[in-house]
């Protein structure tokens, strides 16, 4: 989850749950709709990749060159010592189509966007100058939606995530009856039920900031007290408060919220890029915010939300494979291998039923070099699933 400030961010395969052992396969065999919104018309892909330097500081991101030919365009964001601007993201009309985030100084990484002619943003919360022009001109000669596989693949995709956000309204709903009834016990065992398909879903939530941030949003997030709403603002009177009163105003808020959500999600078109970026933001998700304890930081869940977002991150792989393999058939196996190994670092958790009925144990049980060693998983499989995009654009 991001700040609010900024843009954030059944089945043709069933929705992986990690405990159950379901592992990356190729869905189906062997976003929003508008110009970039990281959705294509079929005059954007398959061409050459435009690299496109992007260095955040206190002063501003311009990006280098700030034009580019129509099709995959890579982002290389590069942090040298700024404190204070760690992300730059690419806007479309306000709506963020591509990240990067957590650049502390010294660090970078990159993203790749198909997008099509027209006028974006390149911004950078914080800086003095966050947002910068950035144009894309003329047509690619090939498109994506040229080729049936990656056509699949979208589909499926975009059906699964409208699956997972159905499953949050309605547990949602249950756990906000729960607070509004004041039963403490029901709504302690509820909450991580809802939470998991948010976590499945984050990059998709993100990309209506406002939207992530009244749902998701941190209390240091927040800029002001009445400001901080959403799941974490009620798991805060759940476990540390341990009172329920005045919650009634906010559980009706996030039901709102996460309907709201499941109406946007059914209009938007992905592309195979930003499914590619989603899930690197995903894996990455559960390095910045869940191994570090700062997700959950009042129930202490961060393992159910560890769960939720290595299953939403291998979703978007599994429905890539099938294109992935004819591209780079070394990477399917790296990504299978680590993969893998993360989901057996997170299985030396799970509990029946577990802490708060979650499948896993309390993580503020789990110490310094435990959380080192899902870290280092983690971290392998991350730098695995970042090169997907780069492949498929």
């Amino acid at each position: 989850m991001k700040s609010p400030a900024t843009n954030r961010r059944v089945l043709a395969c069933a929705a992986t749950v990690i405990s159950a052992g379901l592992l990356l396969t190729a869905c189906g065999g062997d976003k929003s709709d508008s110009k970039g919104s990281g959705a294509a018309d079929a005059k954007n892909a398959g061409s050459k990749t435009t690299d496109v330097s992007v260095t955040v500081s206190n002063k501003d991101c311009a990006p280098t060159p700030a034009t580019a030919p129509a099709g995959p365009v890579k982002f290389t964001v590069k942090n040298k010592n700024s404190a204070k601007v760690t992300e730059a993201e690419v806007l479309d009309g306000g709506k963020m189509l591509g990240e990067k985030e957590n650049l502390t100084p010294g660090l970078s990484g990159d993203f790749t966007l198909t997008l099509d002619a027209g006028s974006y943003e390149v911004y950078c919360p914080g800086a003095d100058t966050d947002k910068t022009k950035f144009t894309v001109t003329g047509a690619a000669k090939k498109s994506w939606k040229d080729d049936p596989a990656l056509v699949t693949a979208t589909q499926s995709y975009a059906t699964w995530i409208t699956g997972e956000v159905k499953e949050l309204v309605s547990s949602t709903a249950e756990f906000t009856a729960a607070v509004k009834s004041g039963d403490m016990d029901k709504a302690r065992t509820l909450y991580g039920k809802a939470r998991i398909h948010y976590e499945r879903v984050e990059p998709t939530a993100e990309i209506w900031g406002d939207i992530d941030g009244r749902i998701d949003g941190r209390a240091d997030d927040a800029a002001t007290p009445a400001d901080f709403t959403g799941f974490h603002r009620i798991e805060q009177a759940i476990w540390e408060k341990k009172s329920l009163t005045g919650m009634d105003k906010l559980a009706d808020q996030l039901n709102t919220d996460v309907a709201d959500l499941y109406s946007k999600v059914q209009t938007v078109e992905y592309q195979p890029a930003e499914i590619a970026n989603g899930a690197t933001d995903l894996v990455n998700e559960i390095q910045s915010s869940k191994i570090t304890g700062e997700e959950e930081r009042y129930s202490h869940i961060d393992l159910l939300d560890f769960d939720g977002n290595l299953a939403g991150a291998n979703e978007a792989v599994s429905v890539l494979l099938p294109v992935l393999k004819t591209k780079d058939a070394a990477l399917v196996s790296t990504l299978a291998t680590r993969y893998q190994q993360t989901a057996d670092a997170l299985k030396k958790y799970e509990a029946t039923p577990g802490y708060e009925s979650t499948g896993y144990v309390d993580y503020s049980k789990v110490g310094k070099d435990a959380r080192r060693t899902l870290s280092q998983s983690v971290d392998a499989y991350a730098e695995a699933v970042s090169k997907i995009a780069g492949k498929i654009a």
